[in-house]
């Protein structure tokens, strides 16, 4: 295993994503910048700017990424020459987005309460379709025909096949307020973390076994003896393996094994608090951004400080270590 880190002029970092099948890394920022990095050599492909703060971004294709900014705008970069349009807009900060590669649509939510289904490959600036919510999103995950909508401590399931309802009554699998969720074929479910240092992992399964899953406290700290409460702000998803990764607010990452609940890899710690994480395809590479940050009530609201590594995680004989 081996740590490095890019070299980057990125302002504080929003979200990391690996493309689908290659070792790009895309990185939004605060700074109204989207950047393309060659995570293998460490150097960078691409950078566009654009006049809102980016708060998330998400691959279409290797050639295709979307962005959702402050300005409730939507835009769309073609990854070789940087140039960009708006695909539609909300009416506030779009604070998540994710693209299907089952349907083929991207999906936005925003602190507007919508979640907005766009067809990208449509010339219309409108949504082909639009869900209604009570609250703010927390965090969005898409898996498959399954959408999950985080918003404070209950996960809300939908189909995109049926949209007129959540397919299963509200989920509430953690007694505080849900800072990051991420859905996977792979673990055939989710995991969610909180602002207490708690994982909840909970599976699609509907059979008879509706309780099928665990939550467990896996990031307190103790200086004195007393443990202390500590956010999770990511979780990212082996795309080969049933393990994830948790990273939280003072700087730690750690690796799990799904199945046994057991700590696999805990990494030495970041300069500032984890925000955002992503392993490549093969699950050789994981991208952590590392931000120092200043935490509000609900989410962060001052940014002065960054870093991006990249984790190489094999063992002696060039394999993943778990």
């Amino acid at each position: 295993m081996g740590r490095r880190g890019l070299a980057s002029g990125a302002g504080a970092v929003s979200r990391v994503r690996f493309a689908p099948s290659s070792n790009n890394l895309m990185v939004s920022s605060w700074d109204s910048g989207l950047r393309l990095y060659d995570a293998n050599a460490s150097t960078l492909r691409l950078e566009a700017n654009s006049e809102a703060a980016l708060l998330d971004c998400c691959f279409k294709d290797e050639f295709v990424a979307f962005a959702g900014a402050s300005d409730g705008s939507i835009v769309r970069y073609d990854l070789h020459s940087g140039a960009q349009d708006t695909v539609g807009l909300h009416d506030d900060v779009v604070v998540s987005t994710e693209f299907s590669q089952t349907t083929g649509q991207l999906i936005t939510c925003s602190l507007d309460k919508k979640l907005f289904f766009w067809d990208t490959n449509a010339r219309s600036v409108n949504p082909n379709n639009t869900l209604m919510l009570e609250s703010v999103v927390g965090s969005l995950s898409v898996c498959g025909m399954y959408i999950l909508v985080a918003v404070e401590r209950d996960v809300y399931w939908y189909d995109m096949r049926n949209l007129t309802g959540p397919i299963k009554a509200k989920d509430s699998p953690l007694k505080h307020h849900i800072r990051c969720l991420h859905s996977s074929e792979q673990l055939k479910g989710y995991a969610a973390g909180s602002m207490d240092g708690t994982v909840a992992l909970k599976y699609f399964d509907h059979g008879v076994d509706t309780d099928k899953g665990y939550t467990f406290r896996c990031h307190p700290r103790s200086g004195d003896g007393t443990s202390s409460l500590v956010p999770i702000n990511s979780i990212a998803v082996h795309p080969l393996k049933e393990a994830f990764v948790t990273g939280d607010n003072e700087g730690y990452a750690i690796v799990w094994d799904a199945l046994s609940k057991k700590k696999l890899l805990e990494f030495p710690s970041y300069s500032g608090s984890v925000v955002s994480m992503a392993y490549n395809y093969s699950g050789q590479l994981l991208a952590v951004a590392s931000n120092c940050s200043h935490q509000g009530a609900e989410r962060v609201i001052e940014v002065d400080g960054h870093q991006i590594y990249i984790e190489t995680l094999r063992n002696s004989e060039g394999k993943p270590p778990y």
